[in-house]
């Protein structure tokens, strides 16, 4: 019985604020480092820029947060923002940051966002249900989300910025059990390629590669 016990998978455990708060930090160093001439680069093989990829990234943040906000959540329909792109086939956002402000004043702007996320999964109920177009979701799936964004996102502009990025294998491990229950797990799946296979962003051995993804945010019985 020990023996069987001890081959069981272990759960990874659950997503918290403060891994999705390590995970936008460890982003804003890694992308601080980026060459101000670079951000101008596709983000690997997205049609936007560096600087619109990082403005959908504070945008995606800004919307979890904004859907875990209203006392009686939508669990129908998104909170009635407008998005809207700057050109196009640019990224349809509501959050835009001012170019005058920099490299700099791009990210401060990502990490307002993010800590509007983590606010919100800190202090709503976990009873709390909003909607999201991949399922209604609860505070930590909401958290879960915006760390993929957060994680496969900084992977999309460390292509194009010429850095490197490689997030903590534990926390790909709990966003790939709460959102992607049918992924590879257990001996043999590194978490962080098993995650860039889950969103269509790398190869993994004895899968296809994807060429449409997405994620199940509904809470996990």
């Amino acid at each position: 019985m020990r023996r069987q016990a001890e081959q069981e998978p272990l759960t990874p455990g659950p997503v918290t604020a403060d891994d999705l708060d390590q995970a936008v930090q460890l982003a804003l160093a890694t992308l601080r480092e980026a060459p101000p001439a670079a951000w101008e680069s596709k983000a690997g093989t997205l049609e936007w820029d560096c600087w619109e990829t990082v403005e959908h990234l504070a945008d995606d943040l800004f919307a979890y947060a904004a859907q875990l906000g209203p006392r009686q959540t939508p669990l129908t329909d998104e909170v009635p923002f407008i998005w809207e792109p700057r050109r196009p086939g640019g990224p349809s956002n509501a959050i835009h940051a001012n170019r005058d402000a920099g490299p700099a004043g791009l990210l401060q702007v990502l990490e307002s966002s993010g800590a509007l996320l983590i606010a919100m999964v800190r202090t709503a109920p976990p009873t709390t249900r909003a909607y999201h177009g991949f399922g209604v979701s609860d505070p930590e799936g909401f958290a879960a989300m915006g760390i993929v964004e957060t994680l496969v996102h900084t992977y999309d502009l460390a292509a194009g910025l010429g850095l490197k990025w490689t997030p903590p294998a534990d926390v790909c491990a709990r966003v790939l059990h709460r959102l992607f229950p049918d992924a590879p797990s257990g001996s043999g799946a590194e978490p962080w390629p098993t995650l860039l296979w889950a969103t269509g962003r790398g190869e993994l051995a004895g899968r296809d590669r994807l060429t449409s993804w997405r994620w199940n945010g509904e809470p996990r019985r």
